[in-house]
């Protein structure tokens, strides 16, 4: 077999993903996959590898390379190396990322472009593919894609005398993998129908009991509307091409075993964990209000915790209890809840350095894990959802299942699970016949990630406090009974502070009560450079609609209290925008939008940007506001220089590059 090696940088878990895809379906199409986290540079080495190389990059914050592929950056980075560094390295590179955030996949362009700056070439083009619609219509067609190209370098590089081997591998492969052939992919998909429904008669009467069944529901389905549970023509009809059974590879052992403690530490990485007490927490918002907005406040003044106005930090928060209790209800494991959890790998397993996943603690009991180590809410991948399917008895429940996971129920699987956010359990309430063993589960469920947070005050002007604002974020749930739905954090965060909350920002200085502090785990987060610069008298352009004022609390704070802010000249201009409510007393129509007030001083920012090297920080969301703002940002510098956009964008680009023009976004 042919030997390339297989690199990935994941932030939570999609790449690593990809890439062990890859990997597993390597040995079909006769190559061998050398896979690791490209943060393990004791395992292999560019500067000697021979063999082509395939690499999978996520992005992170707002356009950044993930925290695994930080290190590896920073040495390909380095200005000393030559030119042709890598020049002897051939590379194809699939970038993920979200088009709603204005540096779309950067974190695979960083490492493309510097590979090529070093000499690297491709043997196979880029791909970039898009959260925001699905990584699968890019990712799937690139996979496929892959073995093409890396038969023709191998073919290429090595010469005439192994092209007959390559062919003989490329023709063997095509025969059994080869989508091109409809015929083929027709005759199999009715051979699995027939797998599927039979139960015990024959092919020939199976055949004429669904010709019969077609018949009789045929009127009826054409009025029926597709749901997650349901499809209709043509795909109801459709023959499908369904992704190969994701191999297992947990054995999984409850034990009973008397109560231990157990502690939230256990569920996070490197980084230090800080138990602190909420010693208060305001409700900034009225109780009519769209959204509600709280002001919470840590006591951080026993640790050894500290930060800096612009820094984020990391809430480690757990799942709901309810659904937690029926996720364990729905796998008839309520009984086992409080067991421990003893976890190996399977010693038939097929998969391909299959290894424990490292956010499941030891020796903790399964409520433990499913409330503090897995991110019981993701949407399942179709990965999962074929896993799915093999432990599912009823067969329309089953045949749907293949739906959603085959390239031609894409736009079911969009509709139903990835837009509309159903997770594990909607499916199971949706497919009662869906019986998953728990090692399924512990295999494809990822890592319930910590939730960052800006920090809303200054150390200085709030020693040995924290502040942090939120929105409590609430969705109507698409996959059961209309139920509103709140955030994972700000739900479980809501509910926590209740004893302490104070109900509107007069009595944001009254005394919090005799109520029992309650307690949150967070831990510091990696340095960014979203901080004030380090001349004071720099003028800065803060633009942060919602919470996304947050850090700028803090900025000001750190030169002034807020109340002096405007009289004292720390805050020079003040400009808001009231997208949702007007001002009670409003001599003019207010600007609606960030955007068009940035557009309303397009002069003034101009002259602080390009003329007295002054910073601008953007904080908020990424979906709408930070796009809409960059746009008219290249308009802004398009118009007062008298350039074209081309340009105007590039030197928004040196803004970036000179960390000039800053973001903190989140969709």
């Amino acid at each position: 077999m042919r030997r390339f090696l297989l690199l990935y940088a994941t932030q939570q878990g999609q790449a690593k993903a990809i890439a062990e895809e890859i990997c597993e379906k390597a040995a079909a199409h006769g190559f061998s996959a050398d896979l690791h986290c490209i943060s393990e540079s004791d395992k292999y080495d560019l500067k000697t590898e021979t063999a082509p190389l395939v690499v999978v990059v996520s992005t992170t914050g707002t356009g950044d390379p993930p925290d695994t592929a930080r290190k590896f950056v920073k040495k390909i980075q380095d200005k000393t190396l030559p030119g042709d560094f890598f020049a002897h390295l051939r590379y194809g590179l699939l970038g993920l990322g979200d088009s709603e955030y204005t540096y779309f996949c950067n974190g695979g362009k960083v490492i493309d472009k510097r590979l090529q700056e070093l000499g690297a070439r491709h043997f196979y083009d880029t791909g970039h593919a898009d959260d925001c619609v699905g990584l699968e219509l890019v990712v799937e067609p690139w996979i496929d894609g892959l073995w093409a190209a890396l038969t023709k370098h191998f073919v290429s590089s090595k010469g005439i005398e192994e092209m007959s081997v390559a062919l003989t591998t490329a023709s063997t492969v095509s025969q059994k993998m080869d989508p091109v052939k409809p015929e083929l992919i027709h005759i199999e998909s009715q051979v699995e129908l027939l797998r599927l429904d039979d139960s015990g008669r024959k092919d020939s009467e199976v055949l004429e009991q669904n010709a019969v069944n077609r018949d009789q529901s045929s009127a009826l389905i054409a009025e029926l509307e597709s749901s997650l549970t349901r499809s209709i023509p043509p795909l109801s009809q459709a023959s499908l091409n369904i992704p190969a059974l994701p191999p297992e590879y947990l054995q999984v052992h409850l034990h009973e075993s008397p109560g231990q403690e157990e502690s939230q530490e256990s569920v996070t990485s490197v980084d230090p964990v800080f138990q602190v007490p909420v010693s208060k927490a305001v409700q900034l918002t009225t109780n009519d209000a769209i959204k509600t907005t709280l002001l919470v406040e840590l006591d951080i003044s026993k640790t050894d915790f500290s930060y800096q106005p612009g820094d984020a930090f990391n809430l480690i928060c757990p799942n709901s209890d309810s659904e937690v209790q029926s996720l364990l209800q729905r796998l008839q494991l309520t009984d086992q809840r409080e067991h421990l959890v003893l976890l190996k790998i399977k010693a038939d397993t097929k998969k391909k350095g299959a290894a424990l996943p490292q956010h499941i603690p030891e020796r903790c009991s399964l409520q433990f894990i499913l409330t503090w180590c897995l991110e019981i809410r993701a949407v399942p991948k179709k990965a999962f959802l074929r896993a799915l399917v093999d432990c599912t008895s009823d067969g329309a429940e089953k045949r749907r299942l293949q739906e959603l996971c085959s390239r031609q129920g894409a736009a079911d699987y969009n509709r139903f699970v990835r837009d509309a956010c159903a997770n594990l359990l909607d499916l199971l309430l949706a497919f009662p016949s869906c019986q998953p063993p728990l090692s399924l589960l512990l295999e494809h469920l990822p890592k319930l990630q910590p939730r960052p947070y800006s920090c809303a005050s200054s150390s200085l002007s709030h020693p040995g406090k924290l502040h942090f604002v939120f929105n409590i974020v609430e969705f109507l749930s698409n996959t059961t009974p209309v139920v509103l739905r709140r955030g994972v954090c700000t739900g479980w965060l809501a509910t926590l502070v209740e004893s302490v909350l104070q109900p509107n920002r007069h009595a944001s200085h009254a005394d919090g009560g005799k109520a029992v502090a309650p307690q949150i785990s967070i831990s510091p987060r990696t340095a960014n450079s979203f901080h004030l610069p380090n001349d004071p008298s720099v003028p800065i352009i803060m633009v942060g609609p919602g919470t996304g004022v947050a850090p700028f609390i803090g900025f000001l704070q750190h030169r002034e209290e807020l109340r002096h802010f405007h009289k004292h000249g720390i805050l020079t201009h003040l400009k808001v925008s009231f997208s949702r409510d007007s001002p009670a007393r409003e001599e003019q129509a207010p600007v609606k939008y960030v955007q068009d007030n940035i557009q309303l001083h397009s002069k003034q920012l101009a002259r602080l940007l390009l003329h007295e090297n002054g910073y601008i920080y953007v904080c908020g969301d990424a979906k709408n506001m930070a796009r809409d703002v960059n746009d008219t940002l290249v308009e802004i510098i398009s118009k007062e220089v008298g350039v074209d956009k081309l340009d105007a964008m590039k030197t928004l680009a040196t803004l970036k590059e000179e960390k000039r023009y800053l973001q903190d976004i989140w969709s």
